[in-house]
């Protein structure tokens, strides 16, 4: 690819996650003014100043606008860069947690809102776990390509697994506890994960 092409990709990628991050911005917004149930895809886009059917084109459903994120790429290529000498776990628990560490005060916030309703609307509830199943096979293949083992062993299902499940248990647990540190969160209950063979 030349490097005129690679730019203007870069510059796609930049402008689509502009406008997602904005589009959820905007409903975020409205779930709290209205309510999740409340508020619908046609209020969430003219507030975007977009259309139905653009809205459409970066969320399948009204779900997506809250599930949906951006960190899975961030997340693999941080994973990528951890030193070989880590053990896939420890290189994970660092990918994670210097990423939440880049996240400005205004994505956090985002993020915390995100949670908030995801923990809190049983549909959004449902629809997450979709998303932690993909992040969980996504895990799991960058640790399989680490380690030169097939994604659908089970030590590296197993591993995914515990990882996401510490995931969730602490978004639950920040849900509740606002005041948390969720960087903090993570990173100390992944590191109760290290007793892991792998």
């Amino acid at each position: 690819m030349s490097a005129g092409n690679q730019k203007a990709l870069g510059l796609r990628e930049r402008k689509k996650a502009k406008t997602i991050a904005a589009v959820q911005m905007h409903a975020l917004r409205l779930f709290k003014e209205f309510g999740y149930h409340e508020t619908t895809v046609e209020q969430i886009a003219e507030a975007a100043e977009i259309s139905p059917s653009t809205f459409f084109r970066y969320f399948a459903t009204k779900e997506d606008v809250v599930i949906t994120d951006n960190y899975d790429s961030l997340l693999t290529s941080a994973f990528g860069e951890q030193s070989s000498e880590l053990s896939p776990l420890q290189a994970l628990r660092q990918a994670i947690t210097s990423g939440m560490a880049h996240l400005s005060p205004e994505e956090l916030k985002t993020v915390y809102e995100r949670n908030q309703l995801i923990m809190s609307v049983p549909s959004l509830r449902a629809a997450s776990l979709n998303n932690l199943t993909q992040s969980l096979q996504m895990f799991a293949k960058i640790v399989a390509e680490r380690m030169g083992r097939k994604e659908d062993d089970l030590v590296i299902r197993t591993l995914a697994g515990a990882v996401m499940g510490v995931n969730f248990s602490v978004m639950q647990y920040w849900s509740e506890h606002p005041e948390a540190d969720f960087a903090k969160l993570l990173d100390e209950s992944l590191a109760l994960l290290e007793g892991l063979p792998l």
